[in-house]
């Protein structure tokens, strides 16, 4: 039997996950995904956006690998400075279980305007809290709740987290929650 593979929008609230805790939204609740369905990566509960699903263990190693890169839009708090996306650019120390690690150089850039999301289910916060603004962040590790971490590193931490490319393949208009089936992922 072929393998099947698919995008979804994940929206905020939900697991990368399509069983385990039971008082949990899963993504199975949006589609009636094949047997041995998985989730490429992770995306938090509290992040939002792209999520490559496969049955093919190969092509999830692949996705996985340091050689595809990964773009996230962050909402930060605050007025992100040039020196802020400079120690992005260049690795900042987070830790991963306990244990100090410093991160790969990447592409971070400041999103002006900033990007016209819907919004979130639950509200982040309003005006009287100060500013906020958007930065791109594009990575080709993935570390448990990394570009969190990139960013509070910095001084700016994250608010609002949408993963908008793997490789070549954009979220672009896809809702939340909305799956799309594809023939492949293109890589």
């Amino acid at each position: 039997m072929p393998h099947r593979h698919f995008l979804i929008h994940k929206p905020y609230g939900y697991l990368s996950q399509f069983v385990g805790e039971a008082n949990k939204k899963k993504l199975g609740e949006f589609h009636d995904f094949p047997e041995g369905i998985m989730a490429i990566g992770r995306l938090d509960e509290d992040s939002e956006g792209l999520l490559l699903l496969t049955t093919d263990g190969q092509m999830s190693e692949l996705v996985r690998s340091r050689k595809v890169e990964k773009e996230y839009y962050a909402q930060v708090d605050g007025l992100i400075a040039d020196a802020a996306l400079a120690q992005l650019q260049t690795g900042v120390e987070i830790g991963i279980h306990g244990t100090k690690y410093l991160t790969t150089p990447c592409q971070a850039r400041r999103l002006d305007p900033a990007p016209a999301f819907p919004a979130r289910t639950r509200k982040i916060r309003d005006d009287r809290h100060g500013p906020t603004s958007w930065v791109s962040i594009i990575v080709t590790e993935g570390k448990f709740r990394q570009v969190r971490k990139m960013t509070a590193a910095v001084g700016f931490p994250t608010l609002r987290l949408l993963r908008v490319r793997v490789a070549d393949i954009r979220l672009g208009d896809l809702a939340a929650g909305e799956v799309r089936e594809v023939t492949d992922f293109g890589l």
